[in-house]
């Protein structure tokens, strides 16, 4: 069977960015209506900026995110990016629960926006995605590893705050910073937790096994965001399994950013998680920056023989398992 004939029913996404997730054409127009200033005027070259052609590296594929987080950082921009994301994602994949993550502090321009207004409408494009199509939607908020502890405190109490409207959980990401503490979230995501948020945190990308078990002690996620180098670890991957923990793993993202060689190794990463019992689902992190769909990232795997029908069948039901989103549809 040749690669993208492979059909599947609904989907279910976890792990995708705001920033990278937005189609360039409606980003240009974005950042015309706002009278953003681009480093190009001609769009074939700002296309490229917001996009990655072949492999860059994990720092590289975040300094992308300077231009996409500007020209989202007002209230009309983010309802507008929201919607097309959701949207979409069910007409082009036929995703009918998607969650969509970002930092709401990485959109209000330093604080000259109003963090509220910039959540209200974050949310209003996610009720209205919801009216017109037959999709679940939730937004889950990023904690900042460069941020210090009062500005990750003020994206805890947000996320708390608007739990009911459609916030489903919170996350960390972000640059890795050295001097970054892990053990500064324990308090706040303690009390995200308390308030009924989902739990997801980056790591396992970059940041190697140790990292992750630091992450496990002292956050206890639902899930982790990637979680490939767990691999590295056996006694790792049974603690992983143990606690029920699954991970969003994104294999053209880890492929692009030089996380991961070759798609090929996927095949070796796959089979020590499925030995070890450790729930996996697959995700885009990005389907617009990384030119890439959650059906492609099914096709691919199928095609390549790193993963079968079964396989993939399993990590949708992990997906619909393991979302946060609990309500229904408008």
């Amino acid at each position: 069977m040749m690669a993208g004939q492979h059909k599947f029913g609904e989907l279910t996404e976890l792990h995708v960015h705001v920033g990278s997730a937005v189609d360039p054409h409606i980003m240009w127009e974005i950042a015309h209506e706002q009278g953003i200033r681009l480093p190009t005027k001609n769009y074939w070259e700002f296309k490229e900026l917001i996009t990655v052609s072949g492999i860059t590296t994990y720092e590289k594929y975040l300094d992308l995110f300077h231009w996409t987080e500007l020209i989202q950082s007002s209230p009309e921009a983010m309802e507008r990016s929201i919607y097309s994301i959701a949207s979409g994602a069910y007409r082009k994949n036929n995703i009918t629960t998607l969650e969509i993550r970002f930092n709401p502090m990485k959109r209000n321009r330093g604080g000259e926006r109003d963090l509220d207004h910039i959540i209200l409408a974050a949310i209003h494009g996610m009720e209205k995605s919801m009216l017109a199509f037959p999709i679940r939607v939730g937004l889950i908020f990023c904690f900042d590893r460069s941020f210090n502890s009062k500005l990750n405190s003020i994206i805890a109490q947000k996320a708390i705050k608007y739990g009911r409207r459609g916030v489903v959980g919170v996350d960390l990401a972000g640059h890795i910073v050295k001097d970054f503490n892990i053990a500064s979230l324990t308090n706040m995501v303690a009390d995200c937790k308390k308030a009924g948020l989902g739990i997801t945190i980056h790591t396992g990308e970059v940041t190697g096994p140790g990292e992750i078990l630091e992450v496990i002690l002292l956050l206890k996620p639902d899930r982790i965001g990637h979680g490939v180098r767990a691999i590295e670890d056996n006694n790792l991957l049974k603690e992983i399994k143990n606690r029920g923990i699954v991970l969003e793993v994104c294999p053209s993202s880890n492929v692009h950013t030089g996380v991961v060689k070759n798609l090929s190794d996927f095949k070796e990463i796959f089979s020590k998680m499925k030995e070890s019992g450790v729930p996996f689902t697959i995700n885009t992190d990005g389907p617009e920056m990384l030119k890439t769909n959650l059906i492609n990232e099914y096709n691919q795997l199928l095609d390549k023989g790193i993963l079968d029908k079964k396989d993939l069948d399993l990590a949708l039901r992990n997906a619909q398992t393991a979302t946060f989103i609990k309500h229904e549809p408008i």
